[in-house]
């Protein structure tokens, strides 16, 4: 009998094992991701037209918004939409072709997630790459997450969206409008839980402005700045000019902090001209104060209030 208990306890621990295993070899299987990315869409009230089985089917519904459409976390709205194989498997049925599918929307579009909220004319979703792209003239608010926040505003020519993550990428003669702070860039990847937003340049250095309660103006110009919204603080990289009324600094970074109405200049050496008092401070790091037009270089042992890490996005910090 002890022989069989014990037989019953290790076949037991070897299922519970697997099981296990099972569930951890899974856990990041692309079948399983795939699944995820699979968009449902749902006409109800409105018409189907085109070949049900094989596709395009072509959805059109007398609301506005009368289409939804579903894929994990992004939901989708507009009036018309199309679902159809891809171009290299038009011999697939629209089952078969599940995973790969290319699902279009047209004459206005509404695109939602968590506190985002995205409009434009047309979107184009694959299943395939999990990425919803919307074009034509986008305009993106993001809501704030407590009443001490405000609300981000995104202009751009394109955004896709990644619905594994909850990051967008705006593309294209790019605008943030934050409260008191407004940018201009090319690109920006922005995560929406996080409120980050990075802004690249090519053609001419991105561009961030902000204006304090009696209407005076600090301008940060740079290769690349990175942007926490709700936190009001940036870290700009390569080439960095900071411009405060009569003063000038200038380093390779600069981070800044709104509400302490601080930044640190980082450079070999950083250096700030106050036009006005005909004076130079130079450093490897100076501590610039917006509310006073005091300019000091910090000394090595002087802590910085900041850390580069906080503006990495999520997939940088994996790699």
């Amino acid at each position: 009998m002890k022989k069989l208990m014990s037989l019953a306890v290790l076949v037991l621990l070897i299922f519970v094992f697997a099981q296990e295993q099972s569930s951890a070899d899974t856990a990041g299987d692309p079948a399983s991701d795939s699944e995820k990315r699979l968009i449902v869409i749902d006409s109800s009230g409105g018409t189907q037209s085109g070949n049900l089985r094989k596709g395009p089917i072509y959805y059109e519904h007398p609301d506005p918004e009368g289409i939804q459409a579903t894929v994990s976390t992004l939901s989708i709205f507009a009036q018309k939409a199309e679902l159809r194989t891809p171009d290299d498997a038009t011999d697939l049925t629209l089952t078969e072709a599940k995973g790969r599918r290319i699902a279009t929307f047209s004459e206005g579009v509404r695109v939602t997630r968590g506190r985002l909220e995205a409009t434009g004319p047309l979107l184009a979703y694959s299943e395939e790459t999990g990425i919803g792209l919307l074009r034509e003239d986008v305009n993106i608010t993001v809501a704030p997450k407590d009443d001490e926040s405000e609300p981000v505003y995104i202009t751009a020519t394109e955004a896709e969206f990644d619905v594994d993550t909850d990051t967008s990428i705006s593309r294209g003669n790019v605008k943030l409008d934050n409260g008191n702070q407004q940018a201009e860039a090319d690109e920006m990847e922005y995560e929406e839980e996080r409120t980050l937003g990075v802004l690249s340049c090519t053609e001419q250095q991105c561009i961030i402005t902000r204006e304090d309660v009696d209407g005076k103006i600090l301008t940060i110009t740079a290769n690349n700045i990175r942007v926490l919204t709700d936190q009001k603080k940036l870290h700009a990289l390569g080439d960095v000019t900071v411009v405060d009324g009569s003063i000038t600094s200038t380093g390779d970074e600069v981070f800044f902090d709104d509400e302490a109405g601080l930044a640190e200049v980082i450079g070999n050496p950083a250096e700030a001209v106050d036009s006005d008092a005909g004076t130079t401070v130079s450093g490897a790091r100076l501590q610039q104060d917006i509310e006073y037009d005091v300019v000091e270089p910090m000394n090595d042992a002087q802590p910085s209030a900041f850390t580069a890490n906080d503006f990495l996005l999520t997939r940088e910090q994996e790699q």
